[in-house]
């Protein structure tokens, strides 16, 4: 309308629309520049909240899944570590801090810091949580986790695990039986004076240990959740004879198949499989 020839004026009802249309271009193009900076921020803030490093354990074949819930969100509640220690010992984390936003990244960027440190001053996995459960509390969040350490000997595993409010990390034997790994303890951030324990297992040649967040066991379709009469242990149990990597991504692709929606919250799955003695490590 605006370029048409032999107009001396445009009628009003065209001035109107087109300073209507205006207006929402504007609209548009500046919600597009937030939404832009708040991904761009979103991202920084992952960079610095998760390892650098390749997620690998020498000796084992590792394996990942890290998903944030939603396009440009901030930064996910879901963290994952693994630390190698001087010694030769390796400790392995997986959390979930209760809610979303720049509040729930606070205690992400708290917590892993914070295991490193306690870790390397040779604290061990129930001393390390009852510090890191204090200073959660003084946050006024709640942070769940799986953590442990894994000592290397004579082709076994040695694991030593704290299950924190979080849901129970699975080992499959190489005959393809399933079982808890570690018992339920009260999430981090709830009560300060609380003193964490540790269970202890052996992975054996074949052996699988499994670690997931919510974002998995509560992935919902109706009133139905994935884990809902131990769907995720029949799951991994079915997954015998495959590597971290294939199980990995057949337990993420279940997820997803679950329910005809994107999953609503952060999914997160480290895998650790001891080989067997005619198999090559491998890392994913």
């Amino acid at each position: 309308m605006i370029g048409r020839a032999g107009l001396a004026r445009l009628p009003d009802e065209v001035l109107g629309l087109i300073e209507d249309f205006a207006r929402r271009v504007a609209l548009a193009v500046l919600s597009a520049r937030r939404y832009a900076l708040q991904a761009n921020i979103s991202r920084i803030l992952q960079r610095g909240l998760l390892p650098r490093e390749e997620v690998a354990v020498p000796g084992l074949d590792t394996a990942l899944v890290y998903e944030p819930a939603g396009e440009g969100t901030w930064a996910g509640g879901d963290f994952y570590d693994l630390l190698r220690l001087p010694d030769g010992r390796w400790r392995f984390a997986l959390g979930d801090v209760c809610g979303s936003g720049p509040e729930a990244a606070v205690v992400t960027g708290l917590a892993r810091p914070v295991l490193r440190l306690l870790a390397r001053e040779g604290y061990s996995v129930p001393e390390t949580l009852d510090r890191l459960n204090r200073e959660v509390g003084e946050q006024a969040r709640f942070l769940s986790v799986v953590y442990g350490e894994l000592a290397f000997r004579d082709g076994l595993v040695d694991c030593t695990l704290t299950c924190a409010g979080h849901p129970l990390p699975l080992v499959r034997d190489a005959s393809g039986t399933v079982r808890p790994a570690a018992r339920p303890q009260l999430l981090l951030g709830v009560e300060q004076e609380t003193a964490y324990e540790s269970q202890s297992c052996t992975l054996h040649p074949g052996d699988t240990l499994l670690c997931v967040t919510d974002g998995v066991t509560e992935r919902r379709r109706g009133r139905q959740l994935f884990d809902d009469g131990d769907g995720l242990a029949a799951l991994f149990a079915d997954c015998a004879g495959l590597d971290a990597t294939g199980t990995a991504e057949r337990l993420r692709r279940a997820v997803y198949a679950f329910a005809p929606d994107l999953p609503a919250d952060d999914l997160a799955m480290l895998v650790l499989r001891s080989p067997a003695p005619d198999e090559a490590p491998a890392s994913g």
